[in-house]
């Protein structure tokens, strides 16, 4: 029984109630003026609702294990120069990027664990976040993830067509944990993670990622291999 309580009854982040409100408002005003129109308004609210959902995730807690920042798909796997405005090398290293649909969680979450060293918020366009260029054009978070050994990793949050607010709730100096809340991106967009130098990417293009949970690579392997292909079978 709990299982099932835990599967329906999903917790919903904070940042959502405002909306969920509009939403049955707008909704209870549309069955005033036709209630045809009313039904719309619930099944939007019912999706608003869904958006926002929170759910608790089971983080593999072995240290070097790079794990999903956010729920998505695998859009890309290649090497970028992390943003500028994070101070750190501009050697192009190995870049995963996630994008979020509006049908995804879009909770972020820490993919290591590490001491963040530095945060910037960098204004942009709307453009459709799916696009390489968006990494660089569009409105962005970014913060610098150092690790325990010293090497670090960067982890942006890109806004999209529809994503107009990003949140990120942490602090320069803030210890995170693997699997941690750290942020939500309302509405559709993706988030990237710039991985240390040589780092050989678990992930494939085209495979779905679930926050909190999905290895994305393994800074601790020790075993220099190819970075990972995949196809649809």
């Amino acid at each position: 029984m709990d299982t099932i309580r835990q599967a329906v009854l999903i917790p919903i982040h904070r940042e959502g109630w405002p909306f969920i409100g509009l939403f049955a408002l707008a909704a209870l005003l549309l069955f005033y003026v036709a209630e045809p129109l009313g039904w719309v308004g619930v099944v939007l609210t019912a999706w608003c609702t869904y958006f926002f959902r929170n759910p608790d995730r089971t983080t593999p807690t072995r240290p070097g294990l790079v794990i999903s920042p956010a729920d998505g798909l695998v859009q890309m796997i290649q090497d970028a120069a992390p943003p500028p405005e994070l101070g750190m090398d501009p050697t192009p290293r190995p870049r995963i990027s996630i994008f979020m649909n509006v049908f995804d969680v879009h909770v972020n979450r820490s993919p290591l664990d590490g001491t963040v060293e530095a945060i910037a918020y960098h204004p942009g366009k709307f453009l459709n976040a799916a696009l390489d260029k968006a990494s660089l054009d569009n409105e962005r978070n970014s913060f610098r993830l150092v690790l325990p050994d010293g090497r670090d990793v960067a982890v942006v949050q890109i806004a999209g067509l529809v994503a107009r607010r990003i949140k990120c709730w942490i602090v320069a100096k803030q210890a995170l944990r693997a699997g941690e809340r750290f942020g939500i991106i309302r509405f559709g967009s993706r988030v990237d993670v710039y991985l240390p130098l040589g780092t050989p990417v678990m992930a494939c293009v085209g495979q779905r990622a679930v926050a909190g949970e999905t290895v994305l690579a393994d800074l601790g392997s020790g075993v220099q291999e190819p970075s990972r292909t995949g196809e649809v079978r």
